[in-house]
């Protein structure tokens, strides 16, 4: 990058402390606690951005900061450096910079730091650190005045584009939940199936849950087992836990495992593939999966419940379906105790009142339930799959600009024209000199 045949004709290269001022020793951070106590309208701004509000302000002008330590550096999905205006206050997590003159923008310099790889001037390992010292070493490609305005409308108008694509993606994700709740209240209520249960006419019971459990000494319904992170082990038998149970989705990346002899007195608490595991804090949904075959021996922690429904009566698929409705969420939410957590206990699970077709029917609404929720984790995918074109997108975008293709270059404008122009390397001996005799009359 430091090589002068690798910039564009009329570009110059230079370090960041040549372009900005730097404004960090007028920074003063001030901690929550102290600013619960002068809270106002003035924004506090911390390494990636606005952190909250105080009383008064350091700064009165356009800056540009750059995240200090905390900040994303190594993930080209989020930038590390952006624009404020007005009056504001900045902590020490951020580099505090202003744009010199005449010379470059604010906006300009955060584009190119926002393309810039920052592995080889940011130290730490848990949480990365740009020092002034690193930062002001920053080697920054500059164009000619006029070429870095072309390049920073062009970015910006470009930029707004994939923004908005950005944001009608995000959207997605809650239409598709909102599909799926849909669904699940579909099958719940008999609507999914009102066709195939009008051609066989049958109607549903409304049973109890305990009513339609197996019924066997200590499997008589939920039961689980107290083990505190002090039992956990690297290996031997495998403990499931809260962090393993989804919406209709078992998550087996987190494991934990307590030893065979802790497991001697825990046998009656292990579960099997195709138990129902039910977790029994409420959030914002019910968490509920079947268990799939695992490699080791398991076992359900105290509060992960496992549900045996008689598979005469009724499948597990459908019994999970039901029990992660929002019907279910409800009923249940109208009985739960505690503030923090709220959660239910194994006699509220029982008298849960669950809705009982046929087997046949219950087939029926899975193969329907499971074939919906599959389109929507395939359009899933694809919005995955744009999001992350769109983040390539911003990068590329970025890299064309600091190519010198994104916009005409000044060199070129100026013999199509027939005119002079400044180059950059002049601009930046110019300003030099001018910022000298203005420090030194």
């Amino acid at each position: 990058m430091s090589e002068n045949f690798e910039l564009p004709e009329g570009w110059a290269i230079t370090n960041l402390e040549n372009v900005v001022d730097i404004l960090d020793n007028r920074r003063i951070p001030i901690n929550s606690k102290e600013r619960e106590k002068r809270k106002g309208d003035i924004p506090y701004y911390g390494a990636t951005g606005r952190v909250g509000w105080i009383d008064d302000f350091i700064f009165n002008e356009e800056l540009l900061l750059l995240g200090e330590d905390g900040a994303p550096f190594l993930d080209k999905s989020k930038n590390i450096a952006y624009v404020i205006s007005g009056k504001s206050w900045v902590n020490n997590h951020a580099h505090v910079l202003r744009a010199i003159k005449g010379l470059t923008s604010n906006c300009f310099i955060k584009h190119f730091l926002n393309f810039f790889d920052f592995t080889d001037f940011v130290s730490g390992t848990t949480r990365l650190k740009l020092n002034q010292s690193s930062m002001r070493q920053i080697p920054i490609k500059l164009p000619p005045l006029a070429e870095q305005k072309r390049i920073v409308a062009k970015v910006e108008a470009l930029l707004a584009r994939v923004n908005a694509a950005r944001e009608r993606l995000g959207q997605v994700a809650v239409i598709l939940k909102r599909f799926r709740q849909a669904v699940l209240a579909a099958a719940c209520s008999g609507r999914l199936t009102e066709d195939w249960r009008e051609e066989n006419q049958i109607e549903w019971e409304i049973v109890p849950l305990e009513n339609i459990l197996i019924k066997k000494g200590i499997f008589d319904g939920p039961f689980g087992s107290n083990l505190k992170t002090s039992d956990y082990v690297n290996l031997g038998v495998r403990v499931i836990r809260l962090e393993n149970i989804g919406q209709l989705k078992f998550n087996n990346e987190k494991k934990v495992f307590i030893t065979f002899k802790k497991y001697e007195g825990l046998k009656k608490h292990t579960v099997y593939e195709g138990d129902v595991i039910f977790s029994s804090f409420i959030s914002d949904f019910t968490r509920v999966c079947i268990l799939p075959q695992l490699e080791e021996i398991t076992i359900a922690k105290a509060d992960c419940f496992c549900i045996r429904p008689n598979a005469s009566l009724i499948t597990n698929k459908f019994l999970s379906i039901q029990l992660s409705s929002q019907v279910v969420h409800d009923k249940l939410l109208q009985d739960i105790h505690g503030a923090t957590r709220p959660r239910v206990n194994i006699s509220q699970l029982k008298k849960l009142e669950i809705a009982l077709p046929l087997i046949n029917e219950q087939h029926e609404i899975v193969r329907r339930v499971e074939a919906l929720f599959h389109l929507a984790e395939r359009i899933e995918a694809r919005v995955q799959a744009a999001q992350a074109h769109a983040n390539q997108l911003s990068q590329s975008i970025l890299a064309k600009a600091f190519r010198g293709e994104l916009v005409p270059t000044e060199a070129e404008l100026a013999r199509q024209e027939g005119r002079a122009y400044e180059p950059a390397k002049v601009l930046l001996e110019r300003i030099q000199a001018e910022r000298e005799r203005k420090n030194h009359p």
